[in-house]
């Protein structure tokens, strides 16, 4: 019992600008303000207050779930290293000039000490969920046959469809589009002279995928400019040059540049042709597919899982929700 005795403290309530604990670590208003700004476009309206609260409850939730994983991943011995750290840091600064670079930072009013940080919880968070998720997903060739058994007919493909990849080269970038290589020609003599570049590259037995990375000027790119599987009659909807181009290739083929009106030049591959039918389960695409389809449903079912039950057994005070409810839904000040 405490008494009169000298030295007897009672644990204080964290003050207003707290606006979470977790497990005793505190996250600050200011946390919750600085990637709020982020997420908000500053030359659409200004959002509603009540917007606004939604808005910061949703990042205020994502910072408690990331502290939650980040102890986890802690006393697992999991934390991403600095070296990883540093390699993830340079790759997502690449597409960037510096000076392109130093305004996405001020635009954001994020530090680069900040990104880093961010990189950190997210190689980490990634590690952890990779040991304690999925590597314990085992999709096994009776749910890929139950599946396909079910699902007869997703695989019947109505039409033809092509499996096409590009690399697309403008005469007027998009300056929120960039490349690996930050490449970007800016009239059409440097966009002939790229093209002619890329042809070189590719006679020379270069990765089709990895130039579209490298320079491709569409939003394509960071994928390998794969645009997935087209099917027949949505090439009407293209330039007649493309479609006639496209109905005349093999599968593997990569064609000449092909000027678009107005839109600069492509390169396309066709990387597959499929026919019109029905495909059976002994494809290795339906197999693919299936078991893609399959480990995606097991996987954020298992990823959903395991934050509940991580959450149920954190400690939490959400003080933001708290004040909104006391305040009837008023911003706190």
């Amino acid at each position: 019992m405490c008494g009169f005795a000298a030295g007897c403290k009672k644990e204080s309530a964290p003050g207003p600008d707290v606006w979470a604990v977790v497990n005793g670590k505190e996250i600050p208003r200011s946390e919750v303000d600085k990637y709020y700004r982020t997420r908000v476009n500053a030359d659409a309206p200004a959002p509603s207050q009540e917007e606004a609260l939604s808005l910061k409850l949703s990042i205020l939730d994502e910072l408690i779930n990331n502290e939650i994983l980040i102890e986890q991943a802690t006393k697992a011995n999991l934390v991403a290293t600095d070296a990883e750290v540093e390699d993830k840091f340079t790759e997502s600064k690449s597409p960037y000039t510096e000076e392109e670079f130093q305004k996405k930072l001020k635009d954001t009013g994020l530090s680069v000490d900040d990104l880093k940080g961010d990189i950190r919880r997210q190689l980490s968070v990634q590690k952890l969920l990779n040991r304690e998720v999925v590597a314990k997903i085992s999709i096994t060739d009776q749910d890929v046959t139950n599946f396909y058994e079910k699902n007869r007919s997703q695989f019947n493909v109505a039409e033809p469809q092509f499996h096409i990849a590009q690399i697309v080269v403008t005469t007027h970038p998009d300056p929120s589009v960039h490349n690996r290589k930050n490449d970007k020609a800016t009239n059409d003599v440097e966009a002939k002279r790229k093209v002619a570049v890329l042809e070189q590259k590719l006679a020379s037995g270069a990765d089709f995928g990895q130039l579209a990375m490298d320079y491709s000027e569409d939003s394509t790119g960071s994928t390998g400019g794969d645009l997935g599987f087209i099917p027949e009659s949505s090439l009407n909807k293209s330039d007649p040059l493309l479609k006639k181009t496209v109905l005349a290739m093999k599968s593997g083929e990569v064609t000449q540049p092909i000027g678009v009106a107005n839109q600069g030049y492509r390169i396309l591959k066709l990387i597959a042709k499929e026919p019109a039918g029905q495909r059976d389960l002994a494809d290795p695409q339906v197999q693919q597919t299936i078991r893609d389809t399959l480990r995606n449903r097991k996987e954020q079912l298992l990823r959903s899982a395991y934050m509940i039950d991580a959450r149920d057994k954190a400690h939490v005070t959400n003080n933001l929700a708290s004040q909104i409810i006391e305040s009837k839904g008023m911003l706190p000040k």
